[in-house]
């Protein structure tokens, strides 16, 4: 009986181990982010925004289909948001900024060879992404240009991965809501690995003329509150049918229904932003396209909240402290002031909620258990719904963990009868 209970507690703590945030391959030592940013936070037990219904209209989510906004392109350049780790001894620069006011000045470790969104001149956003993998700094730049040398961009913003800072209030990043791009950028290293661990940036046509944290930054076209504000999350329902969806798609589906989505710019309704880089399968693009907007809710993240000017949530695994950097590695700018008449956002802690704790294994979220008919070409695939945010947890992960467990007793135990007949 003490062995069973044993067992069982050990069996416990397995499944309740917190999920640390995956670094990517190219930079092995650096977090994107803690696990305990906002970022990497579980929604799925959240309450439905009380401006849920309205914000799914306005974005036209009835008629709309999510769009993957990355994928091979035909060209040089695939579609996506390029980004490049360096080593700390890259060398740096320092661009000249439209938006100087609200720009980390850097200098930034920004080249010829840097990747541009889109290509240099390509006129879009041409955002230039940059991770110093020694240091573990992220350098993002909106509207960037090497200009032969004398480098200019639209506006800038450094960032420590191991740190869980935000913008000042009212301040722009090289992304509209004053967020970072990178942790919100679907990679396919994870996508192949099955654990996607963090929410996925995407975009709205029409915006509110406001922010919501962790946004630090508007870029609104009106004050109808029936249109999302930058900074707002939305997930996959629960009750999402991902039968007759690929096994790589599903990977996708669950992280939009554990960690949803971030508005966090204007442009296209629904499109959502992943790496631009060789690979993306056709099969899962189209796959994804599939999935209807309407099948997403906006979430109230109001009580994940701690500070106002920090991204970490209430509710988060304890994270250890990263170790220090080497002496020879650059500071991070961390602005320290708000900049003159920037509004803070009027973001409060609800008293009476709660933050769920997530539940996860050694061997990673415990996946879903679909069931119901595949879903024809074009089809909505949504069960009867029964609750906002509810999931069915297979029992493989318990098995898995169980079998685990129960090796590693018997050895100990074995290891011990050796022992005990050695000294009789």
């Amino acid at each position: 009986m003490k062995r069973a209970l044993l067992l069982g507690a050990l069996l416990a703590f397995t499944l309740a181990a917190p999920a640390f945030a995956g670094p990517s391959p190219a930079a092995p030592n650096c977090p994107i982010f803690p696990a305990n940013n906002v970022w990497h936070a579980d929604i799925s037990g959240l309450p439905v925004h009380a401006r849920s219904a309205a914000w799914m209209g306005s974005t036209n989510a009835g008629n709309t289909r999510l769009h993957p906004d990355f994928g091979p392109s035909g060209e040089a350049m695939p579609y996506g948001i390029p980004w490049i780790a360096v080593a700390g001894s890259h060398p740096r620069v320092t661009p000249a900024f439209d938006y100087d006011d609200e720009s980390d000045k850097g200098p930034y470790p920004f080249g010829p060879e840097t990747p541009i969104e889109g290509g240099a001149g390509s006129g879009g956003d041409q955002h230039a992404l940059m991770v110093d993998r020694d240091a573990c700094v992220l350098y993002e730049l909106y509207a960037a240009d090497w200009n032969g040398g004398h480098p200019t961009a639209g506006s800038g913003a450094i960032w420590d991965l191991k740190a869980n800072s935000l913008r000042p209030a009212g301040w722009t990043s090289a992304d509209a809501a004053g967020l970072p791009i990178l942790p919100g950028l679907l990679r396919l290293d994870e996508v192949q690995a099955g654990n996607v661990d963090h929410a996925i940036r995407f975009t709205a046509s029409r915006t509110h003329r406001s922010y919501v944290w962790p946004a630090r930054h508007q870029a609104g076209s009106t004050d109808d509150p029936n249109f999302p504000p930058m900074g707002a999350r939305f997930r996959l329902r629960g009750d999402f049918n991902m039968a007759g969806y690929r096994p790589d798609t599903q990977v996708v589906l669950r992280a939009m229904q554990r960690y949803g989505m971030i508005l966090a710019d204007n442009g296209s309704n629904w499109y959502f932003q992943g790496t631009a880089e060789n690979g993306w399968p056709d099969g899962l693009i189209a796959d994804l396209k599939r999935v209807p907007a309407s099948a997403f809710e906006a979430v109230d993240e109001s009580s994940l909240m701690i500070d106002p000017n920090s991204a970490q949530y209430r509710g988060a695994p304890a994270v250890t402290p990263p170790s220090p950097a080497p002496k020879s590695a650059p500071k991070t700018p961390q602005p320290t002031a708000t900049r003159p008449g920037a509004v803070t956002p009027a973001t409060t802690v609800a008293p009476t909620t709660t933050a769920p704790l997530s539940t996860t294994t050694v061997l990673g979220p415990l996946p879903l258990v679909e069931g119901g008919e595949n879903p024809e070409s074009g089809e909505v695939a949504l069960k009867t719904p029964s609750s906002s945010g509810g999931d069915s947890r297979g029992l493989a992960p318990w098995l898995a963990g169980g079998l685990l467990v129960g090796a590693g007793a018997a050895t100990g135990f074995a290891l011990w009868r050796r022992r005990h007949a050695a000294s009789v």
